[in-house]
């Protein structure tokens, strides 16, 4: 009530009784710090009510009377003469009540931020934390069969993979080589490379039908090979097709058609990322491959690869060939001719 102190000199006289049965006796009303004093006429004080406390019978109406919380047998009647004295207790009044805590309000506000955070939840953290757990329960069987799904979609789009079966006999060689998963000969995508889930690899006919030995599409392979192991395929098409598919994945065990089209649509011609240079050139060591072919096939000018040229773990050493003569000749003309 320090914001009242004003009415603290305040004093009145008034009717006061202590219940319906008692006579009404006059007395002096004044204000203390936190209560209102109801003292007789020789000042000794009869009884003395919080002003938290004081509740109105008739509002906006004279003589003013009131009672306390909770006894309404108790009554303090003030003549409208009293008009300073009426008006100071109607302003502690409003004072208290708007001071005095709001449930509903609260529970009101208390809703309101449940349901941002909720809606905080649902928009931030829930599409990635599905992402996460559909990606940690998908078996090795089903992201190959997403694989697979996959590749006939861009078959499609490209044309079936080459198929020459010498050809294919050289290319399974140059995999056992490797140790990647499946490898398929497309005859025409637009990136060199890509990878799928499930761990299958697709190549441009190019790898093999413009270059002179089998290092550039070996490495190309590798490469491919190295980003799944990074950063997990399945991920990557959740990430880009939305959580709706990672809930009905993760619900049914499968991924609409729609989905896999568009996805294999964003394969064939979204901006690809670069597989980090460092990783890659252990990659080309763990194998025995040379990385600088792969690096000049990516950047014939060297400048944007010269870690994988200086870095090259077979520099000053002789690798062993990836491929007979015989059989570079026949995955060179698996797409046939």
């Amino acid at each position: 009530m320090t914001a009242l102190t004003k009415y603290a000199r305040i004093e009145a006289t008034g009717l006061w009784r202590a219940s319906p049965q008692d006579q009404r006796r006059e007395v002096v009303v004044s204000i203390g710090d936190a209560t209102l004093t109801i003292a007789d006429m020789r000042d000794q004080p009869l009884t003395h009510w919080s002003l938290a406390a004081i509740r109105r019978t008739n509002p906006g109406q004279r003589p003013a009377i009131f009672y306390p919380d909770g006894d309404p047998g108790e009554t303090l009647e003030l003549d409208p003469s009293e008009a300073q004295m009426i008006d100071a207790i109607e302003k502690l009044r409003r004072a208290v009540e708007r001071a005095r805590p709001r449930p509903g309000r609260l529970r009101w506000v208390g809703m309101l931020l449940s349901l941002s955070l909720v809606a905080a939840l649902a928009l931030f953290w829930l599409p990635g934390a599905l992402v996460s757990h559909t990606v940690s329960v998908v078996p090795q069987v089903k992201r190959a069969e997403i694989g697979d799904a996959l590749m006939q979609r861009i078959e499609r789009m490209t044309g079936p993979a080459c198929s020459d079966p010498a050809g294919l006999r050289a290319l399974r060689q140059l995999r056992a080589r490797l140790g990647t998963g499946p490898i398929s000969m497309m005859p025409g995508i637009v990136e060199t490379s890509l990878h799928l889930p499930g761990g299958h690899i697709l190549m441009d006919r190019a790898l093999v039908e413009d270059f002179e030995e089998p290092d550039v599409a070996a490495g190309f392979a590798l490469a491919e090979h190295a980003m799944a192991r990074r950063s997990d395929p399945l991920r990557d098409l959740l990430d880009v097709t939305g959580t709706w598919s990672s809930f009905r994945l993760l619900t049914t065990g499968r991924l609409e058609g729609e989905t896999l089209d568009r996805y294999a649509e964003h394969l064939l011609t979204g901006e690809r990322t670069q597989p980090e240079m460092t990783g890659l050139i252990e990659a080309f060591e763990k194998v025995s491959l040379r990385s600088t072919p792969y690096a000049y096939a990516r950047d014939i000018t060297g400048e944007t690869v010269l870690p994988l040229i200086e870095g090259d773990p077979m520099s000053g050493k002789d690798p062993v060939a990836l491929l007979s003569d015989a059989d570079w000749l026949r995955l060179q003309g698996i797409c046939g001719g």
